[in-house]
C-alpha cells in the first residue's frame, strides 16, 4: 500500500396512508403490448392568471370532488411476541400456560391502510400512490358520495415514482379532467382533495410553493410540486388540481416532524404520473430509456474553473460505462449535457429524470459543452439511440477497503492512502474489470481530500485529467500536481464523478 500525502438538509417524506409504507425501490422491465388506453379528458391550456379575487372554490370542486376516492387495502402482517419476558421461564409463571413458549411466536393480523385516488377515465382507471396499495391483498374503492364501493385490482405500480394504477368494473363513473403540469407556475392556486384521517373527503386551499423538487430521497424519480395546501395521513394518492378543478398531481408525501401538516406538501405532477399509467396500462409494465453515465450530483465552482465552464447549468458526465448507448454515441467524461431535443437541462436531477421517461429504442440528440485544456469548451451535438435500463444496475456491498500498511510520501493530495486494485479488492468491492484506478484505503479526516469528499473505498480513475492505472500512477501524478486544485475522477459504488481537492486551504 501507498500514502499519498499533501499537495443537501436531507428531508424525509412521511408516508401518507395510514399504515401504508414506501416500498423498496425497483425497476420494472417491458413486457408485451397487454392493455389499450382508455378515454382520458385531457385539457393542456395553462389556467387563466388575468382572473383575481375569487369568493368562492365551490363550482369547482363540484366539478372535481366526484373524482376523488377513499381506497382501503387490506394486508396481513406478522406481530411479534408482546413482551420479549416470554422468553424467561421466570416470567412466563406469572402469565399462565396460554401466556407461555408456544404462544409467543408472531402472530398473523390483518391490518388496514387509509388512502385517496383519483378517478380518470369513465369506465375505472384510478390513479393512487403505489404506497397506499403496495402488498395488499384486497383493496375496496369507496365514492366520495358514500353510495358505492367497488373492489379493485391493482393495473400496475411503479415503486420509483410511487405512481399506482387501479380498475374497478364500472362504465359511468366521474373521470376527472387531466391539466398539463408543465405550465404550473409558482404561486397558482391549487386544492388538494382527499380523506385525511378517515373523516370524509375533505378539500384544502394553497398555491403552488415550488416546482421541480428534487433529491428528497422520498422518491427514485422526482420532480415534485411542492404546496402548503394541508395534506395530511389519507390524502396520499388523492388530487391536487387547479384553479380550474383539473387534475395537476397525485399528493405523495409532506416534509414533518411530528407526521402532521406543516406546510410543506409534494405531489408527483400529473405528467409524469400519466407517462407511467399510460405504460403500465398499455404493456402492464414501465420501460426507461438509458444512456450508460454516471452523473456528477452538481456543478461545483471549483469545478466552472476547471472546466472553463461559464455557468453551472446543465449535467456533467461523471463516467461512461463501455458498449453502452452514450460511448457508441461519442459521449466522453467531462461532457455537460446542456439540452435534450432541444430542451435545456439545468441539472443532472432533470437529465435523469427525462431520459428515464423517454421509451428505449428512441433516438435523442443532445448538445454538449466539451472541455479543452487552456480554451472555451467547444459546443457538440450527438445523437443517441437510447437502450434499456436494465434491471439490476450494480450488485451492492461492503465498501469498507482492506487494511495495509504505507510509507507516507509527500505530494499534493494530502493525507490520502491508495493500494493497487487487484481481484481479491474487485470481488470485495464488486469493482467492474472495466475499472481502472488505484483503491483508496484511508482519508485523513482533517485533510483537504476528506473536506473535498474523497473517501475510503473510491478508485481514483484521473489526476488532473491524466489516466491513473495504479497506486504507482496515483503516487507519481499527484506529485505532479502543482496547483492550488486537483481535479480527481473516481469511481465510487457504481459510477464516476470528479471531486476537486482544494489545498489553498490550510490544515
Amino acid at each position: 500500500m501507498k500514502r499519498i500525502s499533501r499537495p443537501l438538509v436531507v428531508l424525509i417524506g412521511a408516508a401518507l396512508g395510514g399504515l401504508a409504507v414506501f416500498g423498496a425501490l425497483q425497476f420494472r422491465l417491458l413486457g408485451r403490448e397487454t392493455g389499450t388506453l382508455p378515454r382520458f379528458n385531457i385539457q393542456d391550456t395553462p389556467i387563466d392568471r388575468e382572473t383575481h379575487g375569487a369568493t368562492s372554490y365551490a363550482p369547482i370542486i363540484k366539478r372535481a370532488a366526484p373524482s376523488v376516492v377513499n381506497i382501503y387495502s387490506t394486508r396481513t402482517v406478522r406481530e411479534g411476541p408482546m413482551t420479549p419476558f416470554f422468553d424467561d421461564p421466570f416470567f412466563r409463571r406469572f402469565f399462565g400456560p396460554d401466556q407461555g413458549q408456544g404462544n409467543h411466536r408472531p402472530r398473523a393480523m390483518k391490518t388496514q391502510s387509509l388512502g385517496s385516488g383519483v378517478i380518470v377515465s369513465p369506465d375505472g382507471y384510478i390513479l393512487t400512490a403505489n404506497h397506499v396499495v403496495e402488498g395488499a391483498e384486497e383493496i375496496k374503492v369507496a365514492l366520495a358520495s358514500g353510495g358505492r364501493e367497488f373492489t379493485a385490482k391493482v393495473i400496475g405500480a411503479d415503486p420509483p415514482t410511487d405512481v399506482a394504477v387501479l380498475k374497478v368494473e364500472a362504465g359511468d363513473l366521474a373521470a376527472i379532467t387531466i391539466a398539463d403540469s408543465d405550465k404550473l407556475e409558482v404561486g397558482d392556486v391549487v386544492l388538494a382533495i382527499g380523506n385525511p384521517f378517515n373523516v370524509g373527503q375533505t378539500v384544502t386551499l394553497g398555491i403552488v410553493s415550488a416546482l421541480g423538487r428534487s433529491s428528497l430521497e422520498i422518491n427514485q424519480y422526482e420532480n415534485f410540486i411542492q404546496t402548503d395546501a394541508a395534506i395530511n395521513p389519507g390524502n396520499s394518492g388523492g388530487a391536487l388540481v387547479d384553479a380550474e378543478g383539473r387534475l395537476v398531481g397525485i399528493n405523495t408525501a409532506i416534509f414533518s416532524r411530528d407526521g402532521g401538516y406543516e406546510g410543506v406538501g409534494f405531489a408527483v405532477p400529473v405528467n409524469l404520473a400519466r407517462s407511467v399509467m399510460e405504460r403500465l396500462i398499455k404493456f402492464g409494465k414501465v420501460t426507461r430509456g438509458y444512456l450508460g453515465i454516471s452523473l456528477q450530483s452538481e456543478i461545483t465552482d471549483d469545478l466552472m474553473q476547471e472546466f472553463n465552464l461559464s455557468d453551472a447549468s446543465g449535467a456533467m458526465v461523471g463516467g461512461v460505462s463501455p458498449n453502452t448507448p452514450a460511448a457508441k454515441a461519442g459521449l466522453e467524461s467531462g461532457d455537460v449535457i446542456r439540452e435534450v431535443d432541444g430542451k435545456k437541462i439545468t441539472d443532472s436531477q432533470q437529465l435523469r429524470l427525462m431520459i428515464s421517461q423517454t421509451s428505449p429504442g428512441t433516438t435523442v440528440v443532445l448538445t454538449i459543452l466539451r472541455s479543452q485544456a487552456g480554451r472555451k469548451p467547444a459546443s457538440k451535438t450527438l445523437s443517441v439511440v437510447l437502450g434499456t435500463l436494465p434491471a439490476d444496475l450494480e450488485s451492492r456491498g461492503d465498501r469498507t477497503p482492506p487494511s495495509d500498511e504505507s510509507a507516507p510520501t509527500q505530494d499534493s493530495l494530502d493525507g490520502v492512502e491508495v493500494t493497487d486494485l487487484d481481484a481479491e479488492a474487485r470481488r470485495q468491492f464488486h469493482i467492474p474489470a472495466n475499472v481502472h484506478g488505484a483503491l483508496v484505503s484511508k482519508v485523513d479526516e482533517d485533510s483537504n481530500s476528506a473536506e473535498a469528499g474523497l473517501r475510503q473505498g473510491d478508485v481514483v480513475q484521473e489526476i488532473d485529467r491524466q489516466a491513473v492505472n495504479d497506486a504507482d500512477d496515483a503516487v507519481e501524478l499527484s506529485k505532479k500536481a502543482k496547483g492550488e486544485r486537483v481535479l480527481l475522477r473516481i469511481w465510487r459504488e457504481g459510477g464516476s464523478s470528479y471531486v476537486v481537492v482544494n489545498n489553498k486551504k490550510e490544515k
